[in-house]
């Protein structure tokens, strides 16, 4: 059988159905926000009647939204949310702590090292590679050029 690409995209154009691009919008917009809202009720709760200093609360809002994230998605809540919320849920910090916890859960049953061990970060694991490069490549820059004003 030979593969056509005009013949496959008519067809795939006939059979797929046309996003809603400004409810999809608005809802990415609404629970992004939401998720950013109740980390700003969290840095009110460590800071306020929690008494936290400013970066402890901070620190705190992150883990909190971590943990809360991976939490939701080991129970199956997140990818029900980001069904409907699209980028509003990755966009955020919950969204790399779902990229993490979901891999990680896929392969439990391979094992702890070669299942959850191994493919934790594949995903992740490229963000965070040249994320790291690209700061190594910029603080080292930006330590050339401070060089030359001394």
């Amino acid at each position: 059988m030979k593969f056509d690409k005009n013949k496959y995209r008519i067809y795939a154009k006939q059979h797929a159905g046309r996003s809603p691009l400004a409810k999809n919008c608005l809802f990415a917009f609404l629970i992004g926000g939401g998720i950013c809202a109740a980390g700003e009720l969290l840095y009110a709760l460590f800071s306020g009647p929690l008494r936290c200093e400013e970066k402890e609360s901070g620190l705190w809002v992150s883990v909190t939204l971590i943990f809360l994230s991976a939490l939701f998605t080991g129970l199956g809540i997140f990818d029900r949310i980001a069904k409907h919320a699209g980028a509003g849920t990755l966009v955020p910090i919950t969204g790399f702590a779902n990229a993490v916890a979901s891999p990680a859960i896929d392969a439990k049953s391979e094992g702890f090292v070669l299942g959850v061990g191994a493919k934790m970060f594949t995903v992740a694991g490229p963000v965070l590679l040249y994320g790291t490069a690209a700061g190594a490549v910029w603080g080292l820059i930006c330590w050339i050029l401070s060089r030359g004003r001394i």
